[in-house]
């Protein structure tokens, strides 16, 4: 692959970009009235503007305009179409995002935007075009529907996975953080270079990710300024589930020896593994609203978040709490593909042993917590 230089200044350039437009969208989210009220099952205790996710997107425009100048990316641009791909499905995610945060959408429109954005992906050739089945069967080609079908359900359960973690301050941020580091691991550190050749869209999108996330956080982090609302979580959801995506099906078909797990399921696993928590949180969601006869999309305050809020772990220590056992998730999935299973396993068991310790131990009481953050802002 090609070296770092051009994929930092594409991280740079998002990073700079977000942090110039993020006051703009401050201004603009009062300006319109675009304001999240404290109540109900938030947890801030005063209004904050949430149409921080256009800064996001704004990131993202502006990181591949320095992109198209790079060497590293210029044949992205000139043979490809997954820029274009990558921007339609952007913009359409954004405007569902916008609509939603400025007028509210039911979860049924919601979810048809989620598919027409990742429609949008698929209609530009950004697929699975193949799965490895361990055993005999090796790599499977996938149909046109086939692939079709699950890249659209992929995408659109990573857009809701992010969305459902964005419930505290800095939380969507910096878990997408973790997954696009992971993943650019994954992509340099394994030979997935020799095998599939050059493949730069795939860093294109996680450079530029990462580098909108860690801009956000300066403003997201705890007590935020302002908060990315739905317009950037389905945003940050849809660019990385097209990053995984695009990592595994980029390419017409996989070269000599290329038929391993590691190579072949780690670019699309890397985010799902990284977003086990909410997806697990989200699944548990739904059971218990289905066991107590509530619509499988009403909102509650028994959310992972909410429940370590509710076991005295501050705000801050309840995001670095995710953050960990999200940086586990994600170590253990990137290993597979470089140690042995038994050095992958003792990894994950030495991971949580700490990562349980450090959510049980250390926590305060719960009123004191609420009383001492008392006219703070949360999200």
């Amino acid at each position: 692959m090609g070296g770092l230089r051009d994929p930092l200044l594409v991280a740079a350039a998002a990073f700079v970009v977000v942090v110039a437009t993020t006051p703009l969208t401050i201004w603009l989210s009062r300006r319109l009235g675009a304001v999240d009220q404290p109540g109900g099952r938030r947890v801030n205790t005063r209004p904050l503007p949430r149409l921080g996710g256009l800064a996001l997107y704004a990131g993202l425009l502006g990181a591949f305009a320095v992109a198209w100048l790079l060497p590293t990316f210029r044949p992205v641009f000139r043979t490809t179409s997954d820029p274009i791909a990558f921007v339609l499905a952007a913009t359409v995610i954004t405007a569902v995002g916008v609509l939603d945060d400025m007028r509210g959408l039911t979860a049924s429109a919601k979810l048809a935007g989620q598919a027409m954005a990742a429609g949008v992906l698929v209609l530009f050739g950004v697929l699975l075009r193949f799965v490895y089945i361990p055993g005999e069967l090796g790599t499977v080609s996938l149909n046109a529907d086939l692939a079709a079908l699950l890249t659209i359900a992929g995408v659109v359960a990573m857009i809701n996975a992010v969305n459902l973690v964005d419930g505290l301050d800095g939380l969507a941020s910096g878990v997408v953080a973790i997954a696009t580091v992971a993943l650019l691991a994954h992509l340099r550190l394994t030979d997935q270079a020799l095998r599939f050749g050059d493949i730069p869209s795939p860093q294109l999108l996680l450079a530029t990710v990462l580098g909108a996330c860690l801009a956000f956080l300066l403003f997201n982090f705890h007590p935020a300024k302002v908060i990315m609302g739905d317009t950037g979580a389905m945003l940050l959801g849809l660019l990385l589930g097209a990053a995984g995506v695009s990592a595994v099906g980029g390419t017409l078909a996989p070269g000599p020896g290329a038929g391993d797990f590691a190579a072949l399921s780690i670019p699309v696993l890397v985010p799902a593994l990284v977003m086990a928590v909410p997806l697990i949180d989200t699944a548990w969601a739904i059971l218990r609203r289905l066991r107590t006869g509530r619509a499988v999309f009403s909102p509650d305050k028994k959310h992972l978040h909410h429940r370590l809020l509710e076991l005295g772990h501050s705000q801050q220590r309840a995001a670095l709490i995710v953050y960990l056992w999200s940086a586990l998730a994600a170590t253990a999935a990137v290993s597979v593909g470089l140690l042995p299973l038994w050095a992958v396993l003792g990894l994950l068991a030495t991971g949580a042993a700490v990562a349980l310790a450090v959510t049980l131990a250390g926590r305060r009481d719960p009123r004191r917590h609420r009383a001492a953050d008392e006219g703070r802002p949360r999200l």
